[in-house]
Order: structure tokens, then C-alpha cells, then sequence
């Protein structure tokens, strides 16, 4: 077969594929990041040398450093070739711009990344607002937003609970009704803990808990967050808008010869028609639970003493399993007003047990011996005949002069 000047040589297919597999030294497959490398973190990354043409790729990496390309014995045409010139190219370029980064470059930059989970548990969105004048504070959870997921449908099944701390219980408990399968739940509920006097707004926290309810185990904590009750302003409607943190500790140093045990609503009204003291038991909250289930059987017994002929014993119906029970009863003193300065009215506070000794829950006496509030719910009620004055009161533990025997 004749072949022309200046043409090149043909190669046969059978020749092409014996050159291919020919035996010999096995080569690493290249890889993309040895075409890109990657850069230290601080480095700005340098041009590679211009791809527009192989020749001059070719002759930028065979120059030496002082001068002309050194001449080579492969063809231009020669495809093996230009993979050496790309590796040589990029890797000489890689390799002198940049050295190799170190370990510690490599890895994250910690300070650079909220490492808190709080940013994982979602946000909470609610208002507070104290009703001075009714001794009431009004807890509106509004809703909450991109929760974390506790279920294995990605999802969660989530409740709010409110305690009011130090002496968090199932009786200052309260809860928003569950909301099924959401990250972002809209409760729009408004909780209300009656009984919070200014020195509740003084020293206690409320804590606002979001739970995953789970039918068949024990409900999932997913994060909470606390508003000291000082930063509230009587009478003031405040926005919150806060981010779920992780479950903290609660300080169990309470003083136990001043544990609270609740809180009772009396009314007190001189009628000068009728010549006696008229006695409302209203309400009370947050009792103190007794019973094996969380809960207590409440009633309230009143003493107006001294009481020598064992008469002015009162006492209201039983309210099963509660422990903000509600009763609005009204007890009837026959008593001369001059006489009533002298008195003490002692009301009592027990949990109803059949077939046992029913179990004393907390007390509280108003007359010329208590003082603070008590006291002064006393001489509010002299000096004012004929008008019901309502004041909510704290249950002791101790209640002095009395026997706690019912």
C-alpha cells in the first residue's frame, strides 16, 4: 500500500486494539478533584494556565525554568501525551501556588456554627397579661413554629403545659389541648392561674413547656423556655416571641416549715340587717395533691373562735378529684359587731378519704393576730359593714392554734 507525502499513517482496527491491550503497568484512574483541586480555606484560588489551545499547554508545562521547552520524542498527535501535559499542568500549578492544606484547616470552623440545639427545637410564640385587680394571670399560646420532629412520620403530636416555679406540681399545672401530626401547630388557647398576688409577680417564674404526646409511652419533652414574672407590667398585654431551649434543672430548695399548699378565695361581709358575719368560700387553686392519682377530694371547714360552745363549725360539699375546685358557699356567723374585733376566723382546707383519716391540706386564719394580707383583709371587712370584700389567700402547712384534727 502507497502512502503520499505528508499523509499520515492509517492504522487498522485489529492494530488499534492490539496497542490498547497490550500488557503493561496499570495507571490510577484519574478523578475530577485532581483536575479542581481544592483549595485551603483563606486561599483565593489563581488561574490555571490558558487551556485554549494544547500546543501552548504543552509548551508552558515542557519550558524549564530558565528557558525554551525542552524538545520530546512523542508526536503532537500523540493523545497519551496530552493527559500527561493536563496532570503536569494542573498538578505543578496546585502544587506550587498552594501547599497542601493541614489537618487543622480541614476541619469545621466550630465558632462559625451555632452549636446551641435550641435553633433545632423550634420557636414558640404567646402573650402574658396580670389582671391586677383579679389576681389572675392570662397565659394566650398562640402557636409555635418549625418543631422539632419526635414521631417516626417526621412529625409530632405537641401540647403546651405551664408551672409556675419554685413549686412546680400537678397543682399549679396547665395544659393546651394536643394538636395531631404538625411541626407548626396553632393552639390560639388562653390559660389562666388564678390567685397570683404582686408578690407572685415578684419572685416566681413561669416555665411554658412544649410536649410530643405519644399514645402507647410516655410523652416526649421538646423544649421550653421561662418568663420571669417581674418583667410583667400590671394590667399590660406582652408579646413573646422565643426560642425552644433545652429542659433545665428546677432548684428543689424550698423552705418545707413554709410550704405552700395552695391557694383559697374568701369573701368576708358584716350585715348590719342581719347582725352577723357572712363567710364565701369561692374557690381554690393549685391545691396541694394528696391522693395516689395526682389529685385530692377537697373541702373547707371554718372556725370562728374563740368558740366555746362548739358551734361555729362550717363546712362545704366534697369537689372529687381536683385541685382548683370551685364550691361558692356562703356560711352565716351570728355575732354583735363590737364583738367581731375580737375574733379569729379559721378556715381549713382537707382532702375527703373514705374508709381513712381524711388528710389536711392547708390553712389560713384572718382576725387581730394575722397579719400581711390577712390582717388586713380583717380590718378591711370592720371598716366596711355591709360590703363583700373578696381576697385570695396562700395555704400553709402550719396553721397556728389549730389542732388539724377534722
Amino acid at each position: 500500500m502507497t502512502q503520499r507525502r505528508g499523509e499520515k499513517p492509517t492504522i487498522s482496527i485489529q492494530e488499534h486494539m492490539a496497542i490498547d491491550v497490550c500488557p503493561g503497568p496499570i495507571q490510577p484512574i484519574k478523578q475530577i478533584s485532581d483536575y479542581f483541586p481544592r483549595y485551603p480555606r483563606g486561599f483565593p484560588p489563581t488561574a490555571p494556565p490558558a487551556l485554549s489551545r494544547a500546543g501552548s499547554l504543552r509548551s508552558s508545562a515542557g519550558r524549564g525554568p530558565e528557558g525554551p521547552a525542552t524538545p520530546t520524542a512523542a508526536t503532537d498527535d500523540d493523545p497519551r501525551r496530552e493527559d500527561d501535559d493536563l496532570d503536569r499542568a494542573f498538578g505543578a500549578s496546585s502544587a506550587s501556588a498552594f501547599p497542601p492544606p493541614s489537618r487543622r484547616e480541614e476541619e469545621p470552623d466550630v465558632e462559625g456554627y451555632d452549636s446551641d440545639d435550641s435553633t433545632t427545637l423550634g420557636t414558640l410564640e404567646f402573650s402574658l397579661l396580670y389582671d391586677q385587680e383579679n389576681n389572675a394571670l392570662h397565659c394566650t399560646i398562640n402557636k409555635a413554629k418549625g418543631l422539632k420532629p419526635m414521631d417516626h412520620n417526621g412529625l409530632s403530636d405537641p401540647y403546651v403545659k405551664l408551672h409556675l416555679l419554685p413549686g412546680a406540681s400537678k397543682a399549679n399545672k396547665l395544659r393546651t389541648k394536643t394538636l395531631r401530626n404538625t411541626l407548626n401547630p396553632v393552639w390560639s388557647e388562653t390559660l389562666t392561674y388564678y390567685g397570683i398576688t404582686d408578690e407572685d409577680m415578684v419572685r416566681k417564674t413561669l416555665r411554658i413547656s412544649v410536649c410530643d404526646e405519644d399514645k402507647f409511652r410516655h410523652n416526649e419533652f421538646i423544649g421550653e423556655t421561662r418568663i420571669p414574672l417581674k418583667k410583667l407590667k400590671p394590667n399590660q398585654t406582652k408579646n413573646f416571641y422565643n426560642c425552644l431551649e433545652k429542659q433545665l434543672p428546677i432548684d428543689k430548695t424550698d423552705d418545707k416549715s413554709l410550704e405552700e399548699r395552695g391557694r383559697i378565695m374568701i369573701s368576708l361581709k358584716y350585715s348590719s340587717q342581719k347582725c352577723g358575719l357572712v363567710v364565701g368560700i369561692i374557690r381554690c387553686a393549685h391545691l396541694a395533691a394528696m391522693d395516689a392519682n395526682g389529685f385530692s377530694d377537697p373541702y373547707v371547714k371554718t372556725y370562728l373562735k374563740p368558740d366555746e360552745n362548739k358551734k361555729s363549725k362550717h363546712k362545704t360539699a366534697v369537689k372529687k378529684k381536683t385541685l382548683n375546685p370551685e364550691f361558692n358557699e356562703e356560711f352565716f356567723y351570728e355575732i354583735k359587731y363590737t364583738e367581731l374585733s375580737k375574733k379569729t376566723l379559721e378556715v381549713t382546707v382537707w382532702d375527703y378519704d373514705i374508709g381513712k383519716s381524711n388528710d389536711f391540706i392547708g390553712g389560713v386564719s384572718l382576725g387581730i393576730n394575722a397579719n400581711g394580707e390577712r390582717l388586713k383583709h380583717w380590718f378591711d371587712c370592720l371598716k366596711n359593714k355591709d360590703k363583700k370584700i373578696e381576697r385570695w389567700h396562700t395555704l400553709t402547712n402550719e396553721l397556728p392554734g389549730s389542732g388539724f384534727n377534722d
